[in-house]
């Protein structure tokens, strides 16, 4: 396994929508595994492809149960269908450097996706797992949380962002 280097914004590739994964072969599993090793390296709870440069559609979401379990979700081409209840809660991004901010998402979502075998998955999705899927399917999409704040809180970001880079 490899850990990548995770792409930050505003690097363009954030923004690119992802393509959809055709081929389930060993290629997808290693890029899952280094994916999964990067996310817990960082760390974070989810990852998507793009985040490492990577513009296609699969992300791996944490579901350990345990405080030092590395246990992980792999969504291929995952898509939501029906949210339900909206809730507002912290999201910040191994994308997006030293924010964090309040988003909007749906309490249940209903999700579609593959497996690494490319077998069909279905699931209900609720609070917690359901914002960190949300979260990385925007990132598929070519979307940031910081896309779902107001003009307001983005320009303020930027300048800080900003700030930040120049210090570097």
């Amino acid at each position: 396994m490899t850990i990548k280097k995770i792409i930050t914004y505003p690097n363009p590739v954030l923004r690119k929508q992802a393509e959809e994964i055709t081929e389930f072969d060993t290629a997808l599993e290693q890029l899952t595994r280094d994916m999964a090793e990067t996310m817990y390296q960082a760390p974070g709870v989810g990852l998507a492809a793009n985040q490492i440069g990577i513009a296609r559609c699969v992300v791996v979401v944490d579901i350990s149960e345990e405080e030092d379990e590395r246990k992980y979700l792999v969504l291929t081409n995952p898509v939501i269908h029906d949210g339900e209840g909206k809730v507002s809660g912290a999201e910040g991004c191994l994308s997006v450097l030293e924010y964090e901010a309040k988003v909007n998402r749906f309490q249940k979502i209903r999700v579609t996706a593959q497996d690494l075998q490319g077998n069909e998955l279905e699931f209900e999705a609720e609070d917690r797992f359901a914002r960190i899927i949300q979260h990385e399917v925007d990132h598929l999409n070519g979307t940031l949380f910081i896309d779902h704040l107001s003009r307001l809180k983005q320009g303020m970001y930027k300048n800080k962002l900003r700030k930040i880079l120049k210090n570097k």
